[in-house]
Parts: structure tokens; sequence; C-alpha cells
């Protein structure tokens, strides 16, 4: 790779089309598991029988529980997304926080909100 500081204005354009793509999708999905976990999604309990209701119960608590620690999970990755978008904006995406060098195109369209490089993250800081 070159030496360059930082990505060119067209290449942090398309990495923001990325980012912008995957945010919207990661607010949908974030979205569907709220509405799991209010249970706006009327797949409730609330018309069965008492006998089938008990046992209902626990595997929904658990349903929950589940879609709770999923949706904190989303709620992360849409943080670092956002925050990858203003280091666009700011022209300081793709930089590598531990050896200051570009991050490679290639873990960048893989893992977009990316803040190490391969090298840093692997411990080599090369």
């Amino acid at each position: 790779m070159t030496d360059k500081t930082r990505y060119s204005d067209e290449e942090l354009q398309e990495f923001k089309e990325i980012l912008l793509d995957k945010l919207e999708k990661a607010k949908k999905d974030y979205d569907n598991l709220k509405a799991a976990i209010s249970g706006s999604d009327g797949n409730d309990i609330a018309d069965t029988s008492p006998t089938f209701k008990v046992l209902e119960e626990g595997a929904s608590v658990l349903s929950k529980e589940e879609a709770g620690r999923l949706a904190q999970r989303q709620a992360k990755f849409i943080a670092h997304l956002e925050a990858a978008i203003v280091r666009v904006e700011n022209k300081t995406y793709g930089i590598c926080r531990v050896t200051g060098k570009l991050i490679s195109k290639e873990r960048l369209r893989a893992v977009p909100h990316a803040t190490l490089s391969m090298d840093a993250k692997q411990g080599l800081d090369a």
C-alpha cells in the first residue's frame, strides 16, 4: 500500500454509502427487536387457555430476554456505525487508532466501522 495518510473524498463517499446502508438495516433490525420485547408483534399468550399459559410464559420470558440482549448489541452496533459516519465527515475514517496507518479497503468493506487494522487487532502493531 502507498504511504497515503487518508482516503480520498471519493473513497470516503463510497464508504459513507456502505455505512448508511448498514445503518438503515441495523435500525430496522433494532426496531424489530424492540417490538419483540414489548410484545407488540401480536404473538403473545393473551388469548390462550390458562393450561398452556403457564408453559408459554416461561418460553416468552426467555425469548424476551434474548431479544433484549440482541437489542443491546444492535444498539451498540448502530452507535459504532454512527461514529464511523462522523469519522468519514471529519476525513479521519479508515485510519487505525493504534498504528496511525490506513486500514485496508478490504477490511473496511467487510467491517465498515473498524477502527483497527488487522495488524493492530492481532497485536502486531506493524
